[in-house]
């Protein structure tokens, strides 16, 4: 078989302790162009797998010691390398056999005895998809998105960006795989929303002057849910308007409390000014913003805050 045009991080682990296999798979992968990586015991494939993040794994289910299925389960709650497809290798064809490689995060399984040329086209499918996933991870990390996928039939983060961790950290102490109650129930709230044809509400928490916003990015799975999270506080959110609609200060602060929905007389007790100067300040937001009334004003404040 021909070497295949690939990237220097296509690597396969392959994690078996029957010599004649591990000949057999390495030199097949190795012909078709994979950095091919070994590991015989269930210890040894943890390790290795969390060193060098392998594209996909490929993990015998039968092994002495640490069996397939819980180097399975123990790779899938490590937040490092839960996103690796695994490919099970097994001579159980079994029903019950094949759902217990599923139930412990396989991806796939080839039976035995192996043959290469089946291990290579799965391998391929799995690489394309891992690569795509990697791809679009890298992008919004380096966007700095906050940025976290949930899979909501059982709370698992199935992976975020730094940002996402970060401020879900700050928000909730969060431990990195598994969300919080307040976002499992933004999303069914927001499902709920969407079903009935309603926006979807952007608070997830507040805490003093400080807000986490979300927002539905997309599906990616069944029951598999995109997020993306933003902080909001007042100060930066003065800010945005006066870059927006290139107001004072105090112009946009009245502007930020009219979006609260506070009145005219709200607003000049939290700013020490009388409803009268709040009301000069507004004609001239009104102006510069191109509106008559207080709601339109607030409407394309929110709509630039939002999108800030």
């Amino acid at each position: 078989m021909p070497p295949v045009d690939r990237t220097i991080s296509d690597i396969v682990l392959i994690v078996d302790d029957v010599p004649e296999n591990l000949s057999l798979l390495h030199d097949a992968l190795d012909e078709a162009g994979y950095t091919v990586l070994v590991a015989t015991h269930g210890e040894a494939a943890l390790q290795r797998a969390r060193q060098s993040l392998p594209d996909v794994i490929l993990l015998d289910a039968l092994m002495p010691g640490m069996d397939g299925f819980e180097v399975a389960r123990r790779l899938k709650a490590d937040f490092s390398t839960q996103h690796i497809p695994i490919v099970f290798m097994t001579g159980l064809t079994e029903t019950e056999h094949v759902v217990a490689a599923f139930a412990a995060g396989g991806a796939d399984y080839v039976t035995k005895p192996i043959r290469p040329a089946e291990v290579l086209a799965r391998i391929a499918a799995h690489m394309a998809n891992a690569r795509q996933m990697k791809q679009a991870r890298s992008a919004l990390d380096a966007f700095g998105q906050a940025t976290v996928a949930v899979r909501a039939a059982d709370s698992k983060i199935v992976w975020q960006t730094p940002l996402a961790r970060s401020l879900l950290n700050a928000y909730f102490a969060n431990p990195e795989t598994v969300a919080p109650e307040e976002l499992l129930s933004w999303i069914a709230a927001a499902l709920r929303a969407r079903a009935d044809g309603r926006d979807a509400p952007a608070l997830l928490i507040a805490e003093g002057n400080k807000r986490l916003l979300a927002s539905f990015h997309d599906q990616t799975g069944d029951d598999e849910w995109l997020v993306v999270l933003r902080e909001e506080n007042d100060a930066s959110a003065v800010e945005s308007l006066i870059a927006a609609f290139r107001l004072t200060q105090r112009e946009a602060e009245v502007l930020y409390w009219v979006v609260q929905g506070k009145t005219s007389n709200d607003i000049g007790e939290i700013l020490g000014n009388s409803p009268r100067t709040v009301n000069k300040h507004l004609e001239h937001v009104f102006e510069k913003l191109g509106v008559e009334t207080r709601t339109a004003a607030a409407n394309l404040a929110m709509s630039k805050m939002r999108g800030a």
